[in-house]
């Protein structure tokens, strides 16, 4: 992609409150075309909410949310979603790309059948992800990053224009979250992404622009967030740390 201006996600002095606790107030900002957008704060800060909004699970309680310049729920079809938890059992017996057939539910023909085309983009999904060998394989057999990025491939089998992934790395080693951040960088090319992530140690070496949120929402250019913007964020004294090393990231929080 070019980087071209063109806005992906538009927030308009957007609030939300769930039975009247009021969660985001007042929060604008625009994630462009080509951009890889995170969102950090706190538990409860309204991370979540955000994404959840985006999807066009919720509406807004006051503003307007627009995603390629329309309704969410109309741009729904173009956006790849991979939440931090899924329903799935890791034993129920299913195969790795029958899991990422999953994503493909929502083209299912009125017999309830898989389409062709449905199994070529889950195969072209396994093969952006370096899993195609493992199509057969069952799901639960599979190390904790092989089953992230199988779940990466669920969301990529839309053929995305937006990718959204709520706290990716949560349940993953080290190595595995440099390999899935790498992976995300590449993808990148091709498509714009926002992520819900805690570990601000990597914001600086893969996203173009954060949003710091906890209630109220301010965005800043990569290059531009500091310690003390990430402790007014979190009301405690943190700072974040660069980790330039591919194997390693010493200390999250100091």
């Amino acid at each position: 992609m070019d980087g071209s201006q063109t806005p992906v996600v538009e927030f308009d002095r957007v609030s939300f409150a769930y039975d009247g606790n009021l969660v985001l107030e007042d929060a604008s900002f625009t994630v462009h075309e080509g951009d890889f957008f995170s969102l950090v704060g706190p538990n409860g800060g309204g991370k979540t909410t955000m994404l959840r909004l985006i999807l066009g699970l919720i509406k807004a309680r006051s503003g307007t949310v627009r995603v390629f310049g329309t309704s969410p729920e109309r741009a729904r079809s173009r956006i790849g979603y991979m939440p931090q938890k899924t329903a799935l059992d890791p034993l129920f017996p299913v195969s790795v790309k029958d899991v990422v057939l999953m994503g493909r539910l929502g083209s299912l023909s009125a017999m309830g059948f898989y389409s062709r085309e449905d199994r070529v983009c889950a195969e072209q999904a396994l093969d952006m992800v370096e899993m195609r060998d493992f199509m057969h394989r069952p799901f639960s057999s599979l190390s904790g990053g092989q089953s992230q990025r199988v779940l990466l491939a669920r969301a990529l089998a839309v053929k995305p224009d937006l990718l959204i992934l709520d706290e990716p790395t949560s349940n993953v080693d080290v190595v595995v979250e440099n390999e899935l951040y790498e992976l995300l960088k590449r993808l990148n090319d091709s498509m714009t992404i926002m992520l819900v992530t805690h570990d601000l140690g990597f914001v600086s070496r893969y996203v173009k622009n954060v949003a710091c949120v906890n209630r109220r929402l301010v965005t800043h250019p990569t290059c531009d967030i500091s310690g003390e913007m990430i402790s007014a964020v979190y009301g405690s004294d943190m700072h974040m740390i660069r980790h330039d090393a591919v194997t390693g990231r010493g200390d999250r929080h100091g």
